[in-house]
């Protein structure tokens, strides 16, 4: 297992949408005491938001209403940050109800940080050990069959042990 060093309080999370179900899912692991009040927004048939770094929380429902008005993940996620003056501080996740994912990571955000997006999920991090801890969170979603939950959970688990 490869050993994490003590200095990395990384923050990385993954949105995803389930095709064959319709589910959507966020799931986060962070530094950050009680991130499940901050990161994760969501709404049954609309789409997944994670919100993160300096996080904005008016990015959550503002995403979902834009998604529920027929934006797209990337089109939410282009209305959010241009109106906001302090997006180089932000990273956030989208992906809608049909599966279209988006990310986004500002330019003053902690490195190592950045995103990916991937079929039905985007994938991204701060203060990360490097690159690896969100490819290797894309990966696992990938390759893990079963229900949303299990995949979003090895996720993870992928994140960690790739450094976090």
């Amino acid at each position: 297992m490869k050993r994490i060093p003590k200095d990395v309080v990384a923050t990385f999370s993954i949105v995803a949408f389930d095709p064959a179900t319709g589910e959507l899912g966020i799931a986060v692991q962070s530094k950050f005491l009680g991130v499940g009040a901050v990161v994760p927004w969501a709404k049954a048939g609309v789409g997944a938001v994670a919100t993160q770094s300096y996080a904005n929380t008016s990015y959550g429902p503002r995403g979902l209403e834009w998604m529920a008005k027929g934006k797209s993940a990337q089109e939410a996620l282009e209305l959010l940050v241009a109106d906001d003056s302090e997006r180089d501080l932000r990273q956030v996740g989208i992906v809608d109800a049909k599966g279209r994912a988006a990310t986004f990571t500002g330019k003053k955000c902690y490195p190592w940080a950045g995103g990916i997006t991937g079929p039905n999920y985007a994938a991204q991090g701060n203060i990360l050990a490097g690159e690896e801890t969100v490819l290797a969170m894309g990966r696992a979603f990938e390759q893990t069959k079963g229900p949303l939950a299990e995949r979003l959970l090895k996720a993870l688990q992928a994140g960690q042990a790739a450094g976090g």
